[in-house]
Parts: C-alpha cells; structure tokens; sequence
C-alpha cells in the first residue's frame, strides 16, 4: 500500500513538473536560422496580479503603466541576457538589436505597447528589418522592473513568495513560422530584478533554442 502511494505520489510530483515547462521547437530550426544575421526583441505584454488591498489603492490607469513597465522590463532583460552570451561567444554568427532601436523604430511606425499585438511577428520583423521576431506574455505577482518598482514603491512591501509565467516565441521574418515557443512558470527564487527573473526562466532553455545552443 505504502509503495502505490508512493508510486502514486512521485507520478503526481512528476505530471506537476512537466505541467510547469512546455517547450516548442521547430524540427527545422536549425536549417531555417542558420542564415539568419539579426534578431529583434519586441516588448512583453504582461500582467501583474495584485493582491485584493493592492488593487484597491491603485486606479486602472496606473496599473497599465506598471504592466507597461514590466513588459520593457522584460524585453532590456533579454537584451541583456542575449548579449552576455554573445560576449561569450555563444552567438557567433547573430546579431541582437539593441532594444532602444527597436522600441525606436516601432515608435515610428506608430507601434507601442499598447496597439503592438495587433500586428503579426512576420509584420514586425519586416518593419524592424531583422530575420526574426522575439516576442511574447509575462505574468508576475511581484513586478520586478525599475520602473514598475518606483510605480509601487507606494503601495508597500510585497510578500516574500514570488510567481512568474513566461510564454516567449522566436518567428521567422520571411514566412511568420513560429520556431520555437517556450512556455515556463516559476515560484520563489527569482531574484529581485528583471535580469535575476530572465537568469532563473532562459537557464535550461538555452540549450534548446537555436541561436544558444552549444
């Protein structure tokens, strides 16, 4: 009896687990990258999670600027991310588009935060000039942005337990394939700041996409 409830218990720990990572590649991603010279991050649409006496000491308005926040959050600490393995010599035949250029060029075609998911990856990566879009959701009970954190500075302390879920997909510019879509959802342990949250999400999944795979 002990062993079935044990057996029953680890496959249960075991769904769980796998139920918090979902992993999506193309199976030829490699052939469709290995020509590709540059790619761009868009910023994250997200959606922070107050708690009920949070929400109550913050209008609509604000709230939008701090999801605002945290999605441009999200896009530096990529660039970031990206670029460290570029130092290190993980990417060696792409390049990143430096964030500011990016949100810059979208600015001129009129594309913000806001109205950006109205336009598909293949349509944004056309306008940006690059060979594919990185774009994607973020979920989070705990901003960990600059800005966000100055917009709730007022609000108080927040709790010692941390969430976050990230659903992050890589589309071809040529055709809008989607290449490779990763779906993670974490608690605790994320850090306290957009880098320390990307660190703890893109840890293992670096080994399966593309352009950071060893």
């Amino acid at each position: 009896m002990k062993k079935l409830l044990l057996t029953g218990l680890l496959f249960t720990f075991i769904v769980n687990l796998n139920a918090q990572t979902n992993l999506y590649e193309h199976p030829q991603f490699d052939q469709i990258s290995k020509d590709h010279r540059t790619i761009a991050i868009v910023p994250f649409k997200t959606k922070v999670k107050l708690r009920p006496k949070q929400m109550k000491d913050i209008s609509s308005e604000q709230l939008d600027r701090i999801e605002k926040a945290e999605g441009e959050g999200i896009q530096t600490a990529l660039y970031s991310w990206f670029l460290k393995r570029k130092k290190r010599g993980d990417m060696k035949t792409v390049e990143i588009q430096d964030s500011r250029t990016t949100t810059a060029i979208l600015s001129k075609n009129d594309i913000n935060y806001n109205n950006i998911t109205n336009y598909t990856p293949q349509e944004l990566a056309k306008i940006l000039g690059v060979d594919s879009v990185i774009s994607g959701n973020f979920e989070t009970n705990k901003p960990m942005s600059e800005g966000a954190s100055i917009a709730l500075a007022f609000l108080g302390a927040w709790g010692s337990t941390n969430s976050a879920v990230i659903n992050m997909s890589v589309h071809n510019a040529e055709d809008g394939t989607l290449l490779w879509n990763y779906n993670k959802k974490v608690k605790g342990g994320l850090g306290s700041s957009s880098e320390d949250l990307i660190n703890v999400l893109m840890r293992k999944a670096s080994r399966r996409l593309s352009y950071t795979k060893s």
